[in-house]
């Protein structure tokens, strides 16, 4: 109604999911890529300062962190600067993807919209499809009737 996307997000340690949530975006995106974009830099940010909290409390992280996208062009936008002249309205948010990826901090990996556990906070889904995504999220049985009832009273 309002052509403001939402984020949704989905932060896991292992196999535990540690932060969830979706929001608003402020301003109106003049693309899908450029929403998702914005998005990746906000999972980047996101997951960089879990791996520093997660550090200075005694267990430092030194893996790549995987940030899962599902989107196929924002993936090209991260990889590939020939798409420079059709970012520069979000040329800080590429910069420092980017730099990340280069420095091997994060992995941008595409994920199968099917598979984006994150929908399950912005999407209305099937039956079959919303329990699908609350057993990719570890839910099962009631947990996953509870989240059902959280879900409809936001």
């Amino acid at each position: 109604m309002t052509r403001k996307s939402t984020t949704e997000l989905c932060v896991f340690f292992g196999c535990n999911l540690l932060i969830w949530g979706s929001k608003k975006h402020l301003v109106v995106d003049s693309s899908v890529g450029e929403a998702k974009y914005r998005v990746v830099a906000q999972g980047v940010t996101e997951i960089l300062w879990l791996k520093s909290l997660l550090s200075e409390l005694g267990y430092p992280c030194t893996q790549t962190l995987v940030l899962w996208c599902d989107n196929l062009v924002t993936k090209s936008m991260v990889e590939n600067p020939i798409f420079h002249s059709r970012t520069k309205h979000i040329e800080i948010d590429v910069h420092f993807v980017r730099e990340k990826v280069e420095n091997g901090d994060v992995d941008i990996r595409y994920v199968p919209t099917l598979h984006q556990v994150a929908d399950i906070f912005t999407k209305g889904l099937s039956r079959d499809r919303f329990v699908f995504l609350c057993t990719k999220l570890g839910l099962r049985g009631h947990l996953c009737l509870t989240l059902t009832l959280i879900l409809l009273l936001l």
